[in-house]
């Protein structure tokens, strides 16, 4: 129970990187409307076997069921990367705003279920009925995000920018010597020697060149936060827990670790929309994203329990872990939004869609690899 939160970061995020691989070689091949609706569908047929499985006893087969629930969360997260990387980058041919409300979006998400878990912590008293509330609402809003989809086309504004895409030049492979000198400034056009064909794998080799910094920028600002939360922070007790109180052991962690990192992280993405300092291609950028290593050991060193090698706490009041979370969330928030926001504008417009799924290629790598490396931190403390 102790490393459940790891066990599920591993099975959300490690299958992430194969179907993100795959929808980056399908970018020119299948529609992108195709890979959304499907990755919905798929997504809404699982969330509708959890939901019936909400009711049904499972105490006599824990084991199984407990396997059953890590496939279902690696078939709803690879579904759900291959929905996210296809929105991504099919945002990317729109104005940068869009792309930052989209980005903005899934903090908010993440804030409006934070909320509905306190809220659900004070309410409710069958933990059944709750998880049947929360399956089934999400399988509504899985409805609506089909129905919301369909219509997009229907909107001027959303054809307008489409069929521009649809309008430039298709994307082949690059030959092997080909040089990424040949590549137009970012908005511009690229020279035929990329753009000769159609329906090919998109040049991987010009985009790597020209996202690689902020690619690393991105990897590293998800690798520091997963290792983190939840799997760090959500084990973080109130220093008073001795004492009885509902706020040390019934809202403690839902407040200062699910609500307070969601809100900060949704804080942090709306500021983009009005800031975007430091540039893309700033130095400052890099040493910022670095700097959030520093959380690592400030988390470890706070409350954690259990604890087996690390017997020291050095912040052993509770305001330090609710201002170490703030910090995290809006560093992750801002840093993670700039970054992913910069990334398909630095490359032609023509690539613009593979360059966002291969950032979020980075995204999911450094998810994978931080959940991987968070079940060692947690064994290590």
């Amino acid at each position: 129970q102790d490393y459940f939160e790891s066990y599920i970061s591993i099975a959300s995020t490690v299958p992430s990187v194969l179907c993100l691989i795959g929808n980056f070689l399908l970018v020119n091949k299948v529609p992108a409307s195709v890979r959304i609706l499907c990755s919905l569908l798929v997504m809404l047929v699982v969330f509708l076997v959890i939901t019936v499985l909400v009711k049904v006893d499972t105490s006599t087969w824990t084991t199984r069921f407990f396997a059953l629930t890590i496939g279902c969360v690696a078939v709803v997260s690879s579904a759900s990367t291959v929905f996210s990387s296809s929105i991504f980058g099919l945002s990317s041919c729109f104005p940068m705003r869009n792309l930052q409300a989209l980005v903005s979006g899934q903090a908010m998400g993440g804030t409006i279920s934070a909320v509905a878990s306190v809220i659900d912590l004070a309410a409710s008293a069958d933990v059944t009925d709750s998880a049947l509330a929360y399956f089934l609402t999400a399988d509504i809003f899985i409805v609506i995000c089909i129905m919301v989809y369909l219509l997009l086309p229907r909107l001027q504004y959303s054809r307008y920018y489409l069929s521009s895409q649809k309008e430039g030049p298709s994307l082949v492979t690059v030959p092997p010597d080909s040089s990424v000198e040949d590549e137009a400034e970012p908005g511009g056009t690229m020279s035929s020697s990329f753009l000769t064909g159609s329906a090919g794998i998109p040049p991987l080799r010009p985009i790597l060149q020209k996202t690689a910094l902020l690619g690393f920028c991105l990897f590293y600002v998800f690798f520091i936060s997963i290792i983190i939360f939840p799997s760090l922070s959500s084990n973080i007790e109130s220093v008073s827990k001795s004492s009885g109180s509902p706020w040390s052991t019934k809202y403690f962690t839902p407040l200062t670790c699910f609500l307070l990192y969601n809100f900060a992280d949704w804080c942090g993405r709306q500021v983009t929309a009005w800031i975007q300092v430091p540039g893309p291609k700033s130095k400052l950028l890099p040493a910022l994203v670095l700097l959030r290593t520093i959380f690592l050991p400030l988390f470890i060193l706070s409350n954690y329990q259990p604890r087996a090698h690390i017997r020291t706490v050095v912040f052993n009041r509770d305001i330090y872990p609710v201002v170490f979370t703030v910090l995290l969330g809006l560093s992750n928030g801002y840093l993670g939004t700039l970054v992913m926001v910069y990334g398909p504008k630095i490359v032609p417009k023509e690539l613009a869609e593979a360059a966002g799924v291969v950032m979020t290629f980075y995204l999911v790598l450094g998810l994978a690899l931080g959940s991987a490396c968070a079940v060692f931190v947690v064994h290590l403390v």
